[in-house]
Order: C-alpha cells, then sequence, then structure tokens
C-alpha cells in the first residue's frame, strides 16, 4: 500500500483480516503462522509507528494496547490512489491513462459510481 513500508502493509493487512482489535502478541502471531520471523519489539514499533501515522486506533486493555485500523482497506487505497492524482503532475491526464487501460469491469464500476453520485 502506498506510503507503507513493507513490514506496515503487512500488519495492516493482519488488522484489516481481523474480525476484532488485536494485541501485538496476535498479530505477531499470525505474521509467525503466515512464515515471518519479525521479533515482538518489532512488531510493537511498527504498530506504534502505524498509530502515528494514523493507519490504526488503539486502545489499552489491561496494560497492553488493542490495535484495530482506522480506515477501512477501500479507505486506504483512496487514499492512495488520490495521493498518486496529486503527485502526478496532471491529474486529467493520468486519470485518462487509467480509463483507457480499464477492464471492462471496472469501467463498468466507474460508471456506476459517477452516476450514482450525479
Amino acid at each position: 500500500m502506498l506510503g507503507l513500508g513493507d513490514l506496515e502493509a503487512i500488519v495492516m493487512k493482519v488488522l484489516w483480516s481481523a474480525d476484532r482489535s488485536m494485541k501485538v502478541r496476535d498479530v505477531l502471531e499470525v505474521c509467525v503462522n503466515d512464515g515471518r520471523q519479525p521479533a515482538y519489539t518489532t512488531v510493537m514499533t511498527v504498530l506504534d509507528n502505524l498509530h502515528r501515522k494514523q493507519w490504526v486506533n488503539r486502545e489499552l486493555d489491561h496494560g497492553a494496547y488493542r490495535y484495530q485500523p482506522a480506515l477501512s482497506r477501500a479507505e486506504a487505497a483512496s487514499r492512495a490512489l488520490r495521493q498518486v492524482l496529486e503527485e502526478s503532475g496532471d491529474a486529467e491526464d493520468a486519470l485518462l491513462h487509467f480509463v483507457r487501460s480499464a477492464s471492462d469491469q471496472e469501467s463498468t464500476i466507474l460508471e456506476n459510481a459517477l452516476r450514482r453520485l450525479r
């Protein structure tokens, strides 16, 4: 995901896939089960950084933080698209190139979304 480091993106995927808020140890357990071997302190630092960057919310639960995404995966993707358009130097041209490369399904989604917003 744009704006995230590799491990930050992995941690966000773990949190987006969860059905509840998670402690550092919970996130670490999922990472280990997926074949990664980050240290507990590394995951703790990544979650703290994600909180500082406002990607996750946290609440104290019996002396340990529980983390959950501050925004949905779709909202994060939208934020990334917005950033790409702002950095393109020519948002109109970038959008036109994207539309030309869109699949039939993506074109239909865009057309329906534009119709709903008008």
